[in-house]
């Protein structure tokens, strides 16, 4: 199993690997304060002790996850794009939605906050 996010990343073509790097580098800018590690075989960010997002790189895809499937405020930002239980499939032919990526990230803090809160209350 692959224990590095760097190794995870040069395991790509060229073209799969500039788009991961690319997803990396915005999770950082947009938490710098989240750390990385390797989680399920897939990078991951966790804040406050709490996994945050996971990133992955496929054949023809960049899976996301968590992604709020079920969440309605998501419902037609989602619809362009393959879902999971959790998940989210952005193809590799067309552009990343940075801003959906951001908007999935945002929710993502708002559940990692309150997981945080309510850790701290059962102290």
């Amino acid at each position: 199993m692959i224990k590095s996010i760097d190794t995870y990343l040069t395991s790509f073509p060229e073209s799969t690997r500039i788009v991961l790097e690319e997803i990396r580098n915005y999770i950082q800018k947009q938490v710098p304060e989240a750390t990385e590690t390797m989680s399920y075989g897939m990078p991951t960010f966790i804040l406050k002790g709490s996994y945050l997002i996971y990133y992955a790189g496929y054949k023809n895809h960049i899976g996301i996850y968590p992604a709020p499937v079920n969440e309605p405020d998501f419902k037609d930002d989602f619809l362009p794009y393959k879902t999971g239980r959790g998940s989210i499939q952005f193809p590799l032919n067309k552009p990343m939605p940075y801003p959906l990526i951001g908007k999935i990230l945002k929710h993502n803090l708002q559940q990692n906050s309150k997981r945080a809160a309510e850790k701290s209350k059962a102290k």
